[in-house]
């Protein structure tokens, strides 16, 4: 038995490899107690913000069981997606749209969840098991159980580190009813080291280990449903979609590699905040076609898009924002004002303000003047 165990695993991992992915590790599909204890921490301090469906699940994220109680063991699989160059230098590119690594090529989930299912099919075959799937869609607490399967350790900045990859990572899950031999998990390798807590620019990490999602930009620009507190707006600079700051800056970084699937290189390039500025909703839909970019809708886009002109310095982008105050959309319109705000000196703002008559139901519901206004 022990043997035909063994026989399986390298095959295992000889079809992962085939398939795209960096690494393959087992474990229980069981999780320690402690995991849903953080997660029930997190929600009583309201730190998912927007995020409902967290704690609509959260009975349901403790276990893995919960969702599948025949589930014994969980594959994990990893995918790199590193990029050829350091992520930091976009912020100086203030002129372009700065979209996090992660999004800046095809969907993972389309292009993971494909290549996983292959994979389970092919095992479930080969062990006689039955299987399900899992792509950051449903209540599976992936970070713990890669964790505990050995595929990294989640640094301070509770995403997951690998000493092979950096923090670069996918993540896909093979849940299975099979029995199969668990790996150790990896000890944690962030020593003293507080780089990622130190670049956040929206200071979103209360304490090593702990994220409050209600500051972070990549929940900021992606999650978040209103619109951007002003006292985040100048610090998102020209992040558009996401963030890369405190996974750009770890150490474990330099063993990293870029990505191996060519649909995760993207265009290399970052849009110009003039063309994005122009895009209507079927433009929008076309330039992101296949990326997680439209997760965020085209109004919610341009209302990052508008943050990110209000802090590129570039006057030129002054008529392209104006139009965007008879936005139909609310958020469209509050984010068109703090931008013109942020361009325009004292005398160009009065006459603007006074030509389009903005209304006040826009400044007491928005909140975009001036204080001293």
């Amino acid at each position: 038995m022990a043997g035909d165990l063994a026989k399986l695993r390298r095959w295992l991992e000889e079809a992962a490899s085939a398939e795209g992915f960096a690494g393959l590790h087992v474990t229980r599909a069981e999780l320690p107690a402690r995991v849903a204890t953080h997660l029930a921490g997190f929600l009583a301090e309201g730190r998912q913000g927007d995020m409902e469906w967290l704690a609509e699940t959260a009975p349901r994220r403790g276990q893995p069981t919960a969702m599948w109680p025949e589930a014994r063991s969980a594959i994990v699989l990893t995918m790199n997606y590193g990029p050829d160059h350091d992520p930091m230098d976009n912020l100086a590119a203030r002129g372009h749209g700065n979209v996090s690594v992660y999004a800046r090529g095809r969907d993972y989930h389309d292009v993971i969840k494909g290549r996983l299912k292959q994979l389970a099919s092919r095992f479930a075959a080969r062990a006689g098991a039955d299987v399900k799937v899992f792509v950051d869609t449903a209540p599976l607490m992936e970070k713990p159980l890669a964790a505990q399967a050995g595929a990294g350790w989640q640094g301070k900045h509770t995403n997951l580190v690998s000493r092979d990859h950096g923090s670069w990572l996918f993540l896909g899950t093979i849940l299975t009813d099979a029995d199969l031999p668990p790996d150790a998990s990896e000890e944690d390798h962030c020593g003293s080291c507080t780089r990622c807590l130190d670049i956040c620019p929206t200071n979103a990490f209360p304490a090593p280990y702990q994220l409050d999602a209600r500051r972070c930009i990549s929940y900021l620009t992606i999650e978040h449903k209103g619109q951007i507190p002003t006292e985040f707006r100048s610090a998102i600079g020209n992040r558009i979609f996401g963030c890369d700051d405190c996974l750009a800056v770890c150490p474990w970084n330099k063993y990293a590699e870029r990505a191996a699937e060519v649909k995760f290189h993207g265009s290399g390039q970052m849009p110009p905040l003039a063309d994005l500025l122009q895009l209507d909703d079927a433009g929008f839909r076309q330039m992101f076609a296949g990326s997680p970019v439209r997760r965020a809708g085209h109004h919610r886009f341009l209302r990052n898009v508008l943050v990110a002109a209000g802090n590129s310095a570039e006057a030129a982008l002054i008529p392209l924002i104006d139009p965007h105050l008879q936005h139909d959309s609310p958020l469209v319109r509050g984010m068109a004002v703090w931008a013109l705000r942020q361009l325009l000196d004292e005398e160009g703002y009065l006459a603007l303000r006074s030509s389009h008559a903005l209304n006040e139901v826009d400044e007491l519901v928005l909140g975009e003047w001036a204080a001293d206004m």
